[in-house]
């Protein structure tokens, strides 16, 4: 008699961790494709803006009159 006897409940745990586990690596590729793409658009790296809660001159919202 063996030691381990494996039940057929996790040959089907392991399939769906498994299966869970590419969906996942999926995701995080696809985020981490973008984020290259993102930063190759610029052409410059330090051109990256990071919203580091800091006033940002180019991106601030001029008010007209009246407003």
């Amino acid at each position: 008699m063996a030691i381990k006897v494996e039940h057929e409940l996790h040959n089907r745990r392991w399939g769906r961790n498994l299966g869970v586990g590419l969906i996942l690596a999926g995701l995080v590729a696809i985020i981490f494709g973008l984020t290259v793409v993102k930063i190759l658009e610029l052409g410059d790296p330090m051109k990256f803006e990071g919203y580091d809660h800091v006033v940002q001159p180019q991106a601030a919202v001029e008010e007209g009159p009246g407003q």
